[in-house]
């Protein structure tokens, strides 16, 4: 055989399995083998809302404000958090506290969400453990100036989530699960009184 017959012979089968391929519909048989094969293997996407992921103790989610267990709030106003947060998106308004001389409490306390890039860095620096990271994340909106927490507002949500919050205390060495820990109060080394002021 010479070339010109085996050239010849080559585009009479290049033209049969062309012919062929499209008379026998090979891509929807090809896609269709990729579907059945695809059909008994388990599935990885969580079908989100009905199914939720769970989340380890170590999450950074929106950031809570905790109460003692006997009401009391932790945070002294001492604005270590609002100096430790590279965001700048924490502001903090402190003044002293008028049932007890030389102790601070925080009358105003803002986190602006939207600015926050949840490092921890605030809870690290927080002397009494007053802030902690929950593993709330469903908190979209469509008005952007409500996700400037307030203090009510990271109140309620330390509130809602206190397992939580106490759980990433515990998972990054901030606070111990024992009785020495929960007993545990921020207070001066003596007590301090009022002075004296004569007539």
């Amino acid at each position: 055989m010479n070339a010109a017959t085996v050239k010849a012979t080559d585009q009479e089968k290049s033209l049969l399995r062309t012919f062929w391929d499209v008379f026998s519909f090979a891509e929807i048989r090809i896609a269709m083998k990729l579907v059945f094969r695809h059909m008994f293997v388990k599935s990885v996407t969580f079908q989100y809302p009905r199914e939720k992921r769970t989340i380890p103790d170590a999450h950074r989610g929106a950031l809570g404000l905790l109460r003692y267990d006997d009401g009391v709030e932790r945070c002294v106003g001492c604005d270590l958090c609002e100096a430790a947060c590279p965001s700048r998106c924490i502001k903090v308004v402190s003044a002293e506290d008028p049932k007890k001389p030389l102790s601070r409490v925080a009358t105003e306390f803002y986190i602006d969400i939207t600015k926050c890039v949840f490092c921890g860095y605030c809870v690290e620096a927080c002397p009494v453990n007053a802030l902690a990271m929950t593993k709330m994340y469903e908190y979209s909106t469509p008005d952007k100036r409500t996700l400037i927490f307030d203090k009510k507002r990271l109140y309620e949500v330390g509130e809602k989530h206190i397992e939580d919050a106490k759980r990433y205390l515990y998972a990054h060495n901030q606070e111990k699960n024992d009785s020495d820990s929960r007993a545990y109060r921020y207070k001066f080394p003596h007590t301090v009184t009022a002075p004296r002021r004569d007539p």
